[in-house]
């Protein structure tokens, strides 16, 4: 644990550049890999946001006369945002592996486009998205929600480490 030290007592800046980096693995995907997301997707992206406002305002918080307590804090409500991620993609996932239905606003019909449907859509009714249980892309048998379970599992595990590590005396 010696070795992870400096990471855990620095924790909201570190959970800050990682929450940082998924968006931005998320949006490549979206903007190079064409792969739009889908409304769960979508969700899971919201976790990192809240993340990096919780990192930000500790981050600011340490340059304050309340900065000692601010890190600990900060860890204890990320561990509660990225357990939500932990939650959110271990639902995506299991509605990708068809063990639970995923959400109605989730799910597309897979019926083809009629000319109705365009007309609809040019008075300005939404397009279906994405279905969420269907993974676009896999690696070594995991999906991006697969994937997102793994990492927002161990930023958890990151972030009670840090609230709860012992505070070494300068």
């Amino acid at each position: 644990m010696a070795i992870l030290d400096p990471i855990l007592k620095r924790w909201p800046v570190f959970a800050l550049a990682i929450s940082a980096a998924m968006l931005g693995v998320a949006h490549a995907f979206q903007t190079f890999g064409h792969l739009a997301p889908c409304h769960l997707c979508l969700k899971q992206r919201e976790v990192y946001w809240a993340a990096m406002g919780v990192a930000a305002i500790a981050i600011l918080a340490m340059f304050t006369r309340l900065g000692a307590p601010a890190p600990r804090i900060a860890s204890l409500i990320l561990a509660a945002v990225f357990a939500y991620g932990v939650y959110l993609a271990g639902f995506h996932t299991g509605a990708e592996w068809k063990w639970w239905p995923a959400p109605a606003s989730c799910s597309t019909t897979g019926a083809t486009v009629s000319a109705a449907d365009l007309k609809a859509l040019l008075r300005g009714a939404s397009a279906p998205g994405p279905a969420c249980d269907q993974a676009p892309w896999r690696l070594l048998g995991l999906s991006m929600a697969g994937w997102n379970f793994l990492v927002s599992l161990g930023l958890t595990g990151s972030s009670l480490a840090a609230a709860l590590r012992k505070a070494k005396a300068a």
